[in-house]
């Protein structure tokens, strides 16, 4: 098949039979992942669901191809909630974002979790996720897509603090280490099983930007530097045992996706340097759909890794419109300027359902908006 440079991050609208389940899910917390025996003909559901979104995919000319993470309910949630030692609860509030007016908008509230035993990444029902996956999409490539380790480290440890006297682990490093090593139990296994790419998705690194006005981390943390770093040097220890592996390691940034609405702003400028440049991955994610990424001469920071790929977010997931194709040829021709064509890929800045209930479009929306990103993808690199 013919490389296409146009790329979806992951995920892609539910279909309705699918939801009424994922919508039940959402409610309860009495049921542990993947759910399956807790609501009868879920399961079948959701395969059938995922064999014709990747028929669709395949239909609209995407050449690497995800289950539209139909498998999931929220894109990082539910790897965690598949190591062993971790139960989900529904917590008092979700997380924060900002509304189409302004305000404080809150995200569904089955967010919590539990570390009940040491962690183990092993035997994770993600290891079926993939090879129904790799088995429906037949001889085109396939990723899996899962929480970032240092986002989910920072998560459970900084926000939840899920260590101490009374925890699994007494302290932060103890944690940290117990979250290493079941990232690395699963990564072997997903290996051994045939797996090729991992993308690691992750939305805090704006957090540590001086221009985000919105980052928590500044409130309790001093040294913010210190914090960055230890955040690569989990990052790095992840994707450096992936390349150990074998594994193809994959990257997404974004400063938020839940209902057409984001979390955060900050801009690649103020964090090019520990997060682009020094980060190991082979292909960076990166979102440049409105003026909160900032400029993207940013992308000077990878100037000198000549084989690191970037995949420009220039399209918005978040719209039920088609986006401006001139801003995006524009951006397209300043980023060549910089890194050269042969580096670079075009994608929508997230995908359309980082959680079940998806962004505000419909189905023939989105399809349009993939459209027309494999035709701006073919005429900026015929």
């Amino acid at each position: 098949m013919t490389q296409t440079r146009f790329q979806i991050v992951g995920s892609l609208l539910r279909p309705t039979n699918l939801l009424a389940y994922k919508n039940e899910i959402e409610k309860r917390d009495n049921i542990q992942y993947p759910f399956y025996n807790d609501f009868p003909g879920y399961q079948a559901v959701e395969a059938a669901a995922v064999k014709n979104v990747i028929e669709q995919e395949k239909a609209h000319g995407l050449d690497v191809l995800t289950d539209g993470e139909y498998t999931k309910s929220m894109w990082h949630l539910d790897f965690i909630w598949g190591f062993g030692g971790v139960e989900r609860y529904i917590a008092d509030h979700g997380y924060t974002f900002e509304d189409h007016d302004g305000g404080d908008f809150e995200t569904r509230k089955d967010i919590g979790v539990r570390i009940t035993a040491p962690l183990s990444g092993k035997n994770h029902h993600f290891l079926d996720i993939y090879q129904a996956l790799k088995a429906a999409a037949g001889d085109q490539q396939v990723k899996l897509t899962v929480w970032g380790a240092a986002h989910a480290f920072t998560e459970l440890a900084l926000i939840d603090h899920l260590y101490g006297p009374n925890e699994v682990y007494k302290t932060a490093s103890e944690l940290k280490q117990g979250l290493i090593n079941a990232y690395k139990e699963f990564l072997t296994e997903y290996k051994a099983v045939g797996g090729q790419i991992i993308q690691f998705d992750d939305c805090l690194w704006e957090l540590f930007a001086d221009d985000n006005q919105q980052s928590f981390f500044s409130e309790e943390n001093s040294n913010l530097t210190d914090l960055a770093d230890d955040f690569i040097n989990i990052n790095n220890t992840i994707a450096d045992f992936g390349h150990q592996l074998g594994l193809k390691v994959w990257t997404h940034n974004c400063r938020g996706n839940y209902e057409s609405r984001h979390a955060a702003s900050g801009s690649y400028a103020a964090i090019a340097q520990k997060f682009l440049h020094d980060q190991h991955y082979d292909r960076f994610f990166l979102e440049w759909d409105d003026e909160r990424a900032g400029d993207i001469t940013a992308l000077k920071a990878l100037q000198d890794r000549p084989n690191v790929e970037v995949v420009l977010g220039l399209l918005s997931s978040k719209t039920n419109t088609l986006d401006d194709e001139d801003r995006v040829y524009r951006l397209l021709d300043q980023a060549s300027a910089i890194l050269g064509k042969d580096r670079l890929f075009l994608s929508h800045q997230c995908g359309f359902a980082s959680c079940d209930s998806g962004n505000e479009l419909t189905s023939a929306q989105e399809w349009a908006k993939i459209d027309q990103g494999q035709k701006i993808a073919a005429k900026f690199w015929a």
